[in-house]
């Protein structure tokens, strides 16, 4: 995070014109390598972890991954392996005793109830045990974070997607079930961590997983640091994995939001991005996911696709405003090299997204929806009656956050481990040999690197403008507290130029982008982001780093 991903900048020039934000299908982990390239708008995160912010010069990031140096063989990976009791959870092969897709998927009805009901039963102890603590005072940034955990499993591979996910002939959930129960409770004891604001379910395909899994999770997080009852905890779904008898369940377990995969309202639109579900099967998962999650409930669709025109697909946005929730992301097509629809469309089968089109979609499609009454709180995303995403609005304000499963980001300081530094982490991609790293060590991380003040003030700055917020001077001197927005900003001529155009606003509330503006961000980083390691450069030496 979703689940959840960044600004990305081009090669261009500071001082030329203005062109559209890049709007990407959002990521959240290792291959995070996912998203499909745009030109206007839009990663969420959700989860990736969430997407990654834009890091130095200009550079591209992708999910927190990006950020992520080094790896597991050096001094700092060697100083994360902590061993744990063998046997804590075990490895699976996928070349013997294959089994179903998702645990249970064969069972007997009445064997799925008896799993569903364990999971009902550790969600109210959940919540028996946090009527029994009380409510305590709310914790310090230092203290709280945002937990994201990676279900890498799928039924099949999208055509345009290069995420961090696998296809395979069966997956033993138990063992992936505990091994995500460990690193949960693991990384939590090294982060320090005392309150998780919010949990977010990501793939791959995280309704395949049975509530069970995600009961067993949540009962971890909670028992490891407090999980109040009113968090925000979001499993991603999709229509053809998650009829409502399945949702009820994921209720019960403790999912409280969901985030679905529409993608689009064309059936030949979601057979060319290899859905394996149907518009009717969307608007159906849709009306029963409001039943059940009235007002948490989002939805993703997709603009940018090859030979899409602007009329069809704005019909499609309406249509959808009579069906959806309070909560809409936007992402725009990126064609990412591996994925079939890149091959398609390198070898002329396919023509390629015209990015002219997708910033009409776009502009356009925003324009509705803020008739519609949605706030747009986010390049890509849209909520009205306060649905937005709690969790993914921490990685906007480059909250901390753990990254549990195969794959996931996080970005925390390792306190529980004597840490003071911020770090950036990624976990082992390969779901087996992440399992048999959990087994052994507790965790899978396979790389960490601290994060230095000028790296983490750059992503305050890229993550945070892509809110309507912006960044308030409050929050700005969380992380610089020698070096004010106005010291950065306020004597450049190149962003005073910004200002007249009406782009960027730089008052008393802080640095933070006009409605028009947030749909060139991109174009605004290529400005904004010199002037900061200029000013850090020039700025009076002070003795540590921040974290």
């Amino acid at each position: 995070m979703g689940r959840g991903t960044r600004p990305r900048t081009g090669g261009q020039k500071a001082g030329e014109a203005a062109q559209p934000t890049t709007l990407s299908r959002k990521g959240r982990t290792g291959g995070r390598g996912k998203r499909v390239r745009a030109q206007q708008v839009a990663p969420q995160r959700r989860g990736p972890g969430p997407s990654q912010p834009v890091r130095g010069r200009g550079a591209r990031s992708r999910s927190p991954s990006s950020s992520c140096r080094g790896g597991p063989g050096g001094p700092a990976g060697a100083a994360l392996r902590t061993p744990v009791r063998p046997g804590a959870c075990l490895p699976i092969s996928r070349r013997t005793r294959p089994l179903p897709a998702v645990a249970g998927a064969m069972a007997l009805p009445g064997a799925r109830a008896r799993g569903w009901a364990a999971a009902t039963k550790m969600a109210q102890r959940r919540r028996h045990a946090e009527d029994a603590k009380g409510f305590p005072s709310p914790a310090p940034p230092s203290s709280r974070a945002a937990l994201y955990v990676h279900w890498p499993y799928c039924e099949k591979r999208c055509s345009y997607c290069n995420f961090n996910k696998y296809v395979p002939r069966g997956v033993e959930e138990a063992a992936m079930r505990s091994c995500l129960v460990t690193e949960a409770q693991t990384l939590l004891g090294l982060s320090g961590v005392q309150r998780v604001d919010s949990v977010f379910f990501g793939g791959g395909t995280p309704s395949l997983a049975s509530p069970n899994t995600v009961a067993a999770v949540l009962e971890a997080v909670d028992q490891a640091a407090h999980l109040p009852a009113d968090s925000e905890v979001t499993l991603e779904a999709n229509p053809t994995s998650a009829p409502g008898s399945r949702l009820a369940a994921f209720g019960a377990a403790g999912i409280n939001r969901l985030s679905i995969g529409l993608q689009s309202l064309d059936d030949k639109e979601l057979q060319l991005l290899g859905r394996t579900h149907s518009a009717s099967d969307a608007l159906q998962t849709l009306a029963e996911a409001r039943r059940l999650f009235p007002g948490r409930v989002s939805v993703d669709l997709m603009l940018g696709l090859p030979a899409q025109k602007s009329g069809p697909w704005l019909r499609q946005l309406r249509e959808l405003l009579g069906y959806c929730d309070d909560h809409i992301s936007l992402y725009q097509l990126t064609l990412e090299r591996g994925t079939a629809l890149f091959t398609q469309v390198q070898r002329g089968t396919l023509p390629a997204p015209d990015p002219e089109v997708a910033a009409e979609m776009y502009q356009e499609g925003r324009a509705v929806l803020r008739e519609a009454g949605f706030r747009q709180y986010e390049v890509s995303n849209f909520a009205r009656n306060g649905a937005l995403s709690t969790h993914n609005w921490t990685y906007w304000q480059c909250g901390q956050y753990l990254g549990v499963g195969p794959g996931a980001h996080g970005r925390f300081v390792p306190q529980g481990a004597g840490g003071h530094t911020r770090e950036a982490r990624i976990q082992t991609l390969e779901p087996d040999n992440w399992m048999k790293e959990v087994t052994l060590f507790g965790h899978g991380t396979r790389k960490r690197v601290p994060l230095g003040e000028l790296e983490l003030l750059e992503e305050v700055l890229a993550m945070g403008l892509r809110t309507d917020v912006g960044i308030t001077h409050q929050h700005w001197q969380r992380f610089a507290s020698q070096l004010s927005l106005w010291d950065v900003f306020g004597s450049s001529q190149e962003v005073k130029a910004l200002l007249v155009q009406g782009l960027l606003l730089l008052d008393h509330r802080g640095l933070r982008c006009s409605w028009e503006g947030l749909a060139v961000l991109d174009s605004l980083l290529l400005t904004l982001l010199p002037r900061l390691q200029e000013a850090w450069l020039q700025r009076a030496p002070s003795p540590g780093q921040g974290g």
